[in-house]
């Protein structure tokens, strides 16, 4: 990876929406001196769409190009951009996407993808973006995830959201409530188990991952009164995990399982669908929360918020998230690079 060639990990940073907080919050994140002290950051965007923040902001920093090959360690007073669109700022009204903006954005997640795989990128932090305009660019996913898993031709993935006291997975992402207890399975929670596993140990150095499983029905089902997938899918599914030596337990009742996380009884929770996770972890960690997505083959991490579009423009944002994901990324980076050259494990089977 590109640790090799530099002491501090190279960190990539995607635009993210041109129209909404994105490119705020990366400017504001990366004039923090304890960052700039920890990784060489890449911004990979519009240098139109920067500046107009950068001098909004009356930020103490320049836009400097460059290209993806060039040394990137440059002076603190200067940011460095990997130009992939040039957009007008006329193009790009505060709130207001359009297929041109979402050409943009879609622009910087390819090549930022590309450069990790290539080995130039020790880790990508993308920046939100608004999945309407993605897909009237002509890009058919629901978000970052699924876009990122088809670049690199990953068949599953697993969204896990982060912060200092809960981290939580989930087995289903982006659906209707409806339909989730006909998604979930032994098979796909069984591969939610291992993927988790694998990321917690060579991505967060946890040697041992204590995985805490949510069941899906109040009360984990009350013995079958308010539903048997706990019986039939979720705890079939935690045995066959603790037969491959992943430490994992439950399915426990959903309404107490996040306070035994919390309180340190566990590492994590996998969840059954998108709100039985996002609610406690948003409800602890809002404004620093990190969307990390486990299983790639390289490390992605992103703010856990959206574009905010009502107050795009306006120099309020809090840049808090950005700064945990740009933390997270260089902690996983580095872990999984020592590990990798330490001992690197077998796969689970």
């Amino acid at each position: 990876m590109a640790q090799g060639q530099h002491k501090l990990p190279v960190i990539g940073i995607t635009m993210g929406d041109p129209v909404g907080i994105g490119p705020e919050i990366i400017v504001k994140a990366l004039c923090d001196p304890t960052i700039r002290s920890r990784c060489l950051p890449l911004v990979i965007g519009d240098r139109n769409v920067l500046e107009r923040e950068q001098q909004k902001l009356k930020a103490p920093c320049t836009i400097m190009p460059v290209r993806a090959e060039d040394d990137l360690c440059v002076p603190p007073a200067c940011l460095p951009l990997l130009e992939v669109s040039q957009l007008q700022t006329t193009e790009a009204p505060y709130g207001q996407p359009n297929p041109k903006t979402g050409a943009a954005l879609a622009a910087a997640i390819i090549k930022a993808v590309e450069l990790a795989m290539a080995g130039t990128l020790d880790a990508v932090v993308t920046a939100p973006i608004n999945k309407q305009s993605l897909q009237a660019a002509g890009y058919n996913f629901p978000g970052h995830t699924e876009m990122i898993a088809s670049l690199t031709q990953t068949p599953q993935v697993v969204m896990m959201l982060a912060g200092s006291r809960l981290r939580v997975v989930l087995v289903t992402i982006h659906c209707a409530l409806a339909r989730v207890p006909k998604l979930i399975s032994p098979e796909s929670i069984l591969s939610t188990l291992r993927i988790t596993h694998r990321g917690l140990r060579d991505q967060f150095g946890i040697a041992q991952p204590r995985i805490a499983v949510a069941g899906l029905n109040p009360h984990a089902g009350e013995a079958g009164l308010f539903g048997c997938e706990e019986q039939t899918i979720i705890a079939p599914a935690i045995r066959a995990a603790c037969r491959e030596g992943i430490c994992a337990d439950g399915p426990f009742p959903p309404d107490t399982v996040f306070y035994k996380a919390a309180r340190g009884d566990y590492d994590i929770v996998v969840c059954m669908y998108h709100d039985q996770g996002l609610i406690p972890l948003k409800l602890l960690h809002f404004d620093d929360g990190v969307n990390i997505t486990l299983g790639l083959p390289i490390i992605r991490t992103s703010v856990d918020h959206g574009t905010a579009y009502d107050i795009a423009g306006t120099g309020i944002a809090s840049p808090a998230s950005m700064v945990q994901a740009i933390q997270t990324a260089i902690r996983m980076a580095t872990t999984w690079r020592n590990r990798t050259k330490q001992h690197p494990a077998p796969e689970l089977c």
